[in-house]
């Protein structure tokens, strides 16, 4: 399907489509026992759009969400999307300081949180200036008599943007049209899935990542399946409880959480009802993928995506997993291997960096030149960051990354970020934060610190000061006290 230069919106075709031909009472989201279907998902939507121009929200202008995965989610993502605003969703896992810089980048005019994130809105308005507007989406109505009409979008219309951590300083706001979003159920969803409406969806990862996003609101809202959403964070026990009781048929997880699986002692008949696991957002080690798909009874598709190709390129299928590898190319996209000198990689089993191509291609990161030009070639080819090798059968292995970014979780973390907060305790002189495996193959962060002077820090009380100061999935999960850091001769510390 083609929405380049026609007539499209992303909320339209998710959601008054099956409105117009009669699904409007097929079941679109099951939350903590609710039902709610695609007829109540859109009125939703219209109430969201009429309560945004209440508070004078145009088309283009930025709303940042803050929002649990409950039913307010797609209600505030989609209604946005259908009156040509601009949603930003944002990670629930950041503290107000955090936030408050990503708020003030995106421009954003409104901010949208759940009630249990209150607590974070003031520091968020100080640190935001832009902001004019904040709701609670638990607040918000769920019908409206108020005419409100679908906005005059295409395909290229500015859709909604995520944001996606660097190396250093603020996060960059990757910027996605309207048209990205069937681009991903065209490739990955309908060739590698096979998703129907029958499909029940359950994913580990939230909303906010271009991850949870696919899994839990374009891929079943595009073939009129069904959303299972967990608005509390992931625990091993209580998903595995939701498994079993909902009954899902698509169940998406990060490795790490498929091996926190692999401890929690569950039997073969928890994933009864689950014909494929997916796993992205890091590699997933072999003996994970073996035992995982031991214990469910059905194929484990590892596969590689990322913020800025909105979801999967690479990956296992239903028919064929290479445990150790990210598979094979996803049908719709294009990649290639190139070395140093940006010349291409052609033999097999050689390393290059990774670049790929595709519909669901975001247009840049929003206000960023020089990254959007490092990121995002000539010819609609986007630089990775990730170092593959491609074989003889066309299977691909990622090897590791080209940068210092540390993926921990299936969460990126800047080691930069995490060393700033070390080195602001009165015991630390120096850090260097870096990624290292685990006894099970998964990243972990890892922190090698310098005491200041007289100081003798512990590794408890350096822990419960990151505790403080950063998000849980940034904090080192170890710290070694050292006498010296490894350096370059300008000074800089060689992390690798």
């Amino acid at each position: 399907m083609s929405t380049q230069g026609a007539h499209f919106n992303a909320a339209a075709w998710l959601l008054d489509r099956h409105v117009d031909e009669g699904r409007g009472d097929r079941v679109a989201i099951r939350c903590q026992g609710r039902s709610t279907t695609y007829a109540e998902v859109l009125d939703r939507a219209r109430a969201v759009q009429a309560l945004l121009a209440d508070h004078g929200i145009e088309a283009g202008d930025r709303v940042a969400m803050v929002v649990r995965d409950d039913e307010t989610f797609p209600a505030f993502f989609l209604g946005a999307l259908r009156s040509g605003v601009v949603p930003v969703p944002l990670s629930t896992m950041l503290t107000g300081a955090e936030l408050a810089p990503i708020v003030a980048d995106a421009g954003a005019r409104m901010l949208v949180v759940s009630e249990v994130f209150n607590a974070a809105v003031d520091e968020v308005k100080a640190g935001a200036p832009t902001l004019e507007a904040v709701l609670v989406a638990d607040d918000a109505p769920t019908s409206t008599d108020v005419e409100v009409s679908v906005a005059d979008t295409t395909g290229d219309s500015p859709g909604f943007w995520l944001y996606s951590s660097g190396t250093t300083g603020v996060p960059k706001g990757v910027m996605h049209t309207h048209g990205n979003l069937p681009a991903t159920v065209e490739t990955y969803a309908s060739q590698v899935l096979e998703v129907g409406p029958d499909d029940r969806f359950l994913s580990v990862a939230k909303l906010f990542f271009a991850y949870g996003l696919g899994n839990s609101l374009t891929f079943p809202f595009a073939v009129g399946g069904t959303a299972v959403l967990n608005p509390d964070p992931p625990a091993p026990p209580a998903v595995a409880a939701l498994i079993a009781e909902e009954q899902p048929t698509l169940f998406f997880s990060s490795p790490g959480f498929c091996a926190a699986l692999l401890d929690g002692d569950l039997g073969a008949d928890t994933f009864a009802s689950v014909r494929a696991t997916v796993t992205a957002g890091e590699s997933l080690p072999a003996n994970i993928q073996t035992r995982f798909a031991d214990l469910t009874g059905g194929p484990v598709l590892d596969g590689i995506g990322s913020t800025e190709l909105l979801h999967i390129f690479i990956s296992n299928t239903i028919t064929e997993q290479v445990p150790g590898s990210s598979g094979r190319l996803v049908p719709g996209y294009e990649a290639q291997l190139r070395n140093d000198d940006d010349e291409l990689v052609t033999e097999p089993d050689t390393p290059g960096f990774l670049f790929v191509r595709g519909a669901s291609t975001a247009v840049g990161y929003h206000q960023r030149p020089e990254a959007t030009a490092a990121a995002f070639r000539g010819d609609d080819w986007v630089r990775t960051g990730d170092v593959y090798v491609r074989s003889a059968e066309d299977h691909w292995t990622f090897l590791g990354r080209n940068n210092d970014m540390i993926k921990a979780g299936g969460i990126w973390v800047s080691p930069a970020e995490v060393e700033n907060v070390l080195i602001g305790h009165a015991d630390v002189l120096e850090a260097a934060v870096v990624g290292a495996r685990d006894d099970q193959g998964l990243e972990t962060v890892v922190a090698f610190v310098i005491p200041a002077a007289g100081a003798e820090p512990t590794e408890a009380a350096l822990i419960e000061h990151c505790r403080a100061e950063v998000a849980s999935f940034k904090r080192p999960r170890r710290i070694e006290i050292v006498d010296s850091l490894p350096k370059t001769a300008t000074g800089k510390i060689r992390r690798f």
